[in-house]
């Protein structure tokens, strides 16, 4: 089994008290690759497929990758390139994000024409997100956009809308509606089902997402239940609260990867809700956006 996961990992500066932070590595579909690999069996072969630069902070996040075990063959490295940088600030254990992200070499990883088809094509699953495709300019994001409309495996999609990445709401709604469609599981917040559907419940989204032609749907709601729609039906699932949290970031990612793992080890959507809100406890826990 080989699961690539294909976006933008960043340099991160976590808080650790005193207006001092902690220098590390992290980015939604990285966060996942990250759990993903922290979760399944040693056997399964977790990629990252992305672009990084030339440079020295380029150079020690693809050491980074290499050390947790993640596969990196599907990592392009464009000369005179860097990465992107985000400093995270914490209020009672919510976070808030700024971003340096405008010469990340990721902004062009598709740019080479052979490199898509020949990444997609050696993974049984690939995930992505909203990030992807929004870091993305528009001849890049439809060149994204198609090969994944083409591609036979498993696709995992969570559209993880953030307004500043988009020029309009407008555009991001036809971009990542139009990859929901294809998506066979998709994992969206009720926040973005608002952005993409209008007020709407979640059992609604859920019902209009699956009726567009996502397969699997399953709709999260911070700390509140979990939405499950899949061509059984459909489910409400408490989220089982734990101790309060030091850090939000990540816990979204590492429900997706906790999702996405239990799935492919063959277990039932409502076991792999059950696996996505441990992680997301495990990570809510801890300091950082990567699982420990």
């Amino acid at each position: 089994m080989r699961i690539l996961c294909l976006g933008e990992c960043m340099v991160e500066m976590a808080p650790t008290g005193d207006n001092r932070f902690t220098l590390g590595f992290a980015g939604d579909t990285f966060n996942t690759a990250w759990a993903l690999r922290k979760t399944c069996p040693e056997s399964w072969q977790i990629g990252y497929a992305t672009a990084l630069g030339d440079d020295p902070m380029s150079g020690d996040m693809l050491r980074f990758m290499l050390d947790a075990g993640i596969c990196t063959r599907d990592i392009q490295i464009l000369p005179g390139e860097t990465c992107g940088l985000y400093l995270i600030r914490l209020t009672g254990g919510e976070r808030s994000f700024s971003y340096w992200r405008g010469q990340s070499a990721a902004r062009k990883m598709v740019d080479n024409a052979g490199w898509l088809p020949q990444v997609l094509s050696g993974a049984q699953a690939v995930f992505l997100s909203g990030i992807s495709l929004a870091i993305l300019s528009q001849d890049r994001r439809d060149a994204l956009v198609t090969a994944l409309e083409a591609y036979e495996g498993l696709l995992v999609f969570d559209p993880n809308y953030r307004a500043g990445l988009w020029p309009s709401a407008a555009l991001a709604r036809d971009w990542l509606l139009r990859v929901a469609a294809r998506a066979d599981i998709l994992l969206p917040s009720l926040e973005d089902c608002v952005l993409l559907l209008g007020p709407v419940t979640a059992e609604d989204a859920g019902q209009t997402l699956r009726a567009a032609g996502a397969r699997e749907v399953i709709v999260t709601d911070g700390p509140g239940p979990v939405t499950l729609c899949t061509e059984d039906g459909q489910s409400v699932i408490a989220f089982q609260q734990g101790a309060a949290p030091v850090d939000t970031t990540g816990a979204g990612d590492a429900f997706n990867a906790g999702y996405l793992s239990a799935r492919l080890n063959g277990q039932t959507p409502q076991q792999a809700v059950a696996e996505g809100q441990r992680l997301s406890q495990l990570a809510i826990a801890t300091r950082g956006a990567l699982l420990p």
